[in-house]
């Protein structure tokens, strides 16, 4: 029985079952190769598991933890029909997630109850960086709180206008020094902007990519320096956004980030355009950073926050 509260309306239940029926259609059917003609779960059931589970991104070290909770079940219960693994498999995995740092958030509150709350956005170019921020800033707007959105990526052509156009079709403030200036001042300026208009959030983009790791990591320690030298405390959430259809890539791209700067919280995009979507599973279980965001869809409402009960049952829901 699926598992919704009253703050996952019957939409956002549709959008996430769409949202992940490409990733539930390719484990699915795997799966029932594997167990074809098998009565119990035994150790060639256990292997053909763990080949499915990596190449659903779920990734072998994370792979590795389900198959030894699943293994432990078996021999404590002793025998286990192939028809109560789908069961068995929901389970443990909900509860590792629940053993990790994702912690379910019920709406699209700020992180942070100061005023202005300063939210600081990283991640390679074309994960869908500059669409999240354009979601996010728009629930944001939903509950009546004025946005800014800090134009922080400046080496890249399109990043500034992008981002202007998301920050019209919102309805939100915009602060920009254009083109090739200096990242750092545009944040530590976006954050004075934020002070001076009685800004309720702001939210600063970054570069998508610099040359080498090193001046990734410089850059990013820059940037959050300068945030903090605005306004202390902030950042109250560094957010880094990570496309699911590059799999295994999200979670290298995720560990170059994490020791780049201190990612607090995750937002995982275009969950539906990949079969890859157990990539959310193994970066929640290496990271220990809560996924908070999910993209299922490119309107502008497609955005959800991240239950993880509702994402595993909507993934196991036949």
């Amino acid at each position: 029985m699926s598992f919704f509260n009253k703050f996952f309306s019957k939409e956002k239940k549709e959008d996430l079952d769409k949202g992940l029926e490409k990733t539930k259609q390719s484990f699915f059917g795997k799966l029932a190769k594997a167990v074809a003609g098998k009565t119990s779960v035994d150790e060639e059931v256990l292997d053909e598991l763990e080949a499915i589970l990596i190449s659903s991104d779920v990734g072998l070290e994370t792979t590795i933890k389900i198959i030894e909770r699943i293994e432990a079940r078996v021999a404590r219960d002793k025998y286990m029909g192939t028809a109560e693994l789908n069961e068995i498999l929901r389970d443990e995995i909900v509860q590792l997630l629940a053993d990790n740092n994702t912690t379910d958030i019920e709406d699209f509150s700020p992180p942070s109850s100061q005023k202005p709350c300063i939210i600081m956005v990283v991640g390679v170019n074309g994960v869908g960086k500059t669409t999240t921020i354009g979601k996010l800033a728009h629930q944001y707007k939903l509950q009546g709180k004025r946005v800014v959105m800090g134009a922080g990526d400046t080496f890249r052509a399109a990043a500034v206008d992008q981002l202007k156009i998301w920050s019209e079709r919102v309805g939100c403030d915009f602060y920009s020094k254009g083109m090739n200036t200096d990242p750092a001042a545009v944040a530590y300026e976006t954050v004075q902007y934020a002070l001076s208009n009685n800004c309720d959030v702001a939210i600063i983009d970054t570069a998508g990519r610099l040359h080498t790791k090193i001046n990734l990591m410089k850059e990013l320690t820059k940037i959050k320096r300068s945030i903090s030298k605005s306004l202390e405390g902030a950042p109250h959430e560094v957010l880094l956004v990570l496309d699911a259809t590059t799999g295994q890539n999200a979670i290298e791209q995720a560990r170059h980030f994490t020791e780049a700067t201190e990612v607090s919280a995750l937002a995982l995009t275009k969950l539906d355009g990949t079969a890859k979507g157990g990539v959310a599973i193994g970066i929640s279980d290496q990271f220990k950073v809560p996924i908070k965001y999910i993209g299922v869809g490119e309107a502008i409402d497609k955005l959800q926050v991240f239950n993880k009960r509702a994402f595993v049952d909507s993934l196991f829901d036949q």
